[in-house]
């Protein structure tokens, strides 16, 4: 019944969208899970723009972290299909042909296909708030469904485990070399969440060599983190 009266308060959404929306894992809570066993999932998007209030993604990539090591089986990665997509200048980073949007999946479709690979696990991004952002609006546009799923932002996380890095504000690129990663490919949604991954092992390494064992204490170091950065302003 709860969700008949929610089909008729949100009559837009396709009945069997619906069903796979009531049925997707509950958000998980953040507690003493060991961080060497647990399932986290990288998340990188690609979009129209950086405006979170309107503009579009364009493409979700993601790849899943178990038990400290990358599962290169179990990868997610597709193209958001959007109706009348204009040329801009975010095309240049992307490299994602309006016709290639013109094919891809219904958004809708492809939002909850990342939600059940999602499942009850917490993401990682790097500068995670923006994806944040615009997943949380897409979900509640789409379907006026609340994302509670926590974020971590590794643009955070490498900082706190390396403050001797000496880079200002490093990006993703500034952490690849510091760590000597060797990347084959950059600027598309999958391949930046697998560099994303690949350097959150290290970080999850370090974490462990530095006594930080599970998520309540890694939010806990990064509240005290934050706190540091905003006392240096």
């Amino acid at each position: 019944m709860k969700l008949f009266r929610w089909l008729r308060k949100n009559p837009a959404v396709r009945q069997s969208d619906a069903l796979r929306l009531a049925a997707l894992a509950p958000a998980p809570v953040v507690g003493n899970q060991p961080l060497s066993e647990q399932r986290f999932v990288v998340v990188d998007l690609e979009t129209s723009g950086l405006n979170t209030l309107k503009d579009k993604i364009l493409s979700i990539g993601a790849v899943t972290i178990e038990n400290s090591a990358i599962a290169l089986g179990n990868q997610f990665g597709c193209t958001l299909r959007r109706v009348n997509h204009a040329v801009s200048e975010s095309v240049l980073i992307h490299q994602i042909a309006p016709s290639e949007v013109a094919a891809g999946m219904r958004a809708e479709k492809a939002l909850l296909n990342f939600m059940e690979y999602v499942g009850s696990s917490p993401l990682l991004a790097f500068h995670a708030d923006f994806d944040r952002r615009m997943l949380v609006r897409e979900m509640n546009d789409a379907f006026a469904y609340h994302l509670r799923h926590p974020f971590y932002d590794v643009a955070e996380i490498a900082p706190l485990l390396y403050p001797e890095h000496g880079m200002r504000n490093p990006g993703l690129d500034d952490w690849v070399d510091f760590f000597g990663l060797h990347v084959l490919q950059r600027h598309n949604a999958s391949a930046d969440a697998m560099v994303t991954a690949e350097l959150m092992l290290i970080l999850l390494k370090r974490a462990e060599q530095q006594g930080i064992a599970d998520l309540a204490t890694l939010d806990i170091s990064l509240q005290n983190w934050r706190r540091r950065q905003q006392n240096t302003l």
